[in-house]
């Protein structure tokens, strides 16, 4: 078994626990987040029924808050309501965010149109609710960019979910008053971009995350990701920037609290 880092202090600020992936072992895949050090575990939505799960997640450890959205494959699919149910659940204490949200012109599971739309409305209900956005963002960096632009952010800002573009892209997302979040990728060989922007980024404005189950950090890609295996995203990213591990750790943790409001 490898061997993880235990953290006094440790956040998965992006994970997809109610995914299927976790049914057979969920109560032990937070056993051992729990034990590698991590404090607090942000649940993300991608359609209505998971961000409902979500909130169920939630509603049943004291460590987990959700967020609810509607991910870019899944704009295509909204019903005509999505929006007034998207406002229902974020009356929820425990929901401190919507997302996640953006474009995704890799896979192009929904049409473009279609997932400009959903993401515009999407923009303007985070800000009648004043609650910060997950961004998702994958092959459409300068539009993700245009459209926020154009629609303006929550007061409270958001953050670039799984960054994947450059230092120019970085430094257009921080003038926005967005966070920047790191993911397994930046473990990868060959991944020398991500691996700037992780070194880059001010202090005050990096998260950490796994989006679990996918995405997981070497030296276990290729297998289901889970919470615990942010130890090993957050170690290389205090490798890069020259700092202990712990300090990463606690700067995340208090950095996800402060952009989420979580006391």
């Amino acid at each position: 078994m490898t061997e993880r880092k235990v953290f006094p202090y440790l956040v998965d600020s992006h994970a997809h626990l109610d995914f299927k992936q976790f049914d057979r072992d969920r109560e032990q895949v937070l056993h051992r987040a729990r034990d590698i050090g991590v404090k607090l575990i942000l649940n993300i939505g991608f359609d209505l029924q998971s961000s409902r799960e979500s909130v169920k997640l939630a509603e049943k450890y004291s460590f987990i808050y959700a967020v609810v959205g509607i991910h870019p494959h899944d704009a295509a699919k909204v019903p005509a309501d999505y929006l007034l149910e998207l406002e229902k659940l974020t009356r929820h204490p425990r929901v401190v965010a919507l997302g996640e949200m953006g474009l995704d012109f890799y896979r192009d599971r929904s049409p473009r149109t279609v997932q400009r739309k959903v993401f515009r409305e999407q923009l303007r209900l985070a800000k009648r609710v004043n609650l910060p956005v997950v961004i998702h963002d994958r092959d459409a960096h300068q539009e993700i960019m245009e459209i926020m632009e154009e629609e303006g952010l929550p007061e409270k800002g958001g953050v670039m979910h799984c960054f994947s573009g450059d230092l120019g892209l970085a430094r257009q997302a921080l003038k926005m008053g967005l966070y920047i979040s790191i993911a397994g990728p930046v473990t990868y060989s060959r991944n020398e971009r991500l691996c700037q922007v992780a070194a880059w980024v001010p202090a005050d404005k990096l998260l950490v995350e796994t989006d679990s189950p996918f995405l997981t950090p070497v030296p276990l890609r290729g297998k289901r990701n889970e919470p615990c295996n942010v130890a090993f995203t957050a170690e290389k990213i205090a490798e890069l920037r020259g700092v202990p591990p712990e300090e990463i750790g606690r700067l995340c943790l208090e950095n996800t609290k402060n952009l989420f409001s979580i006391t």
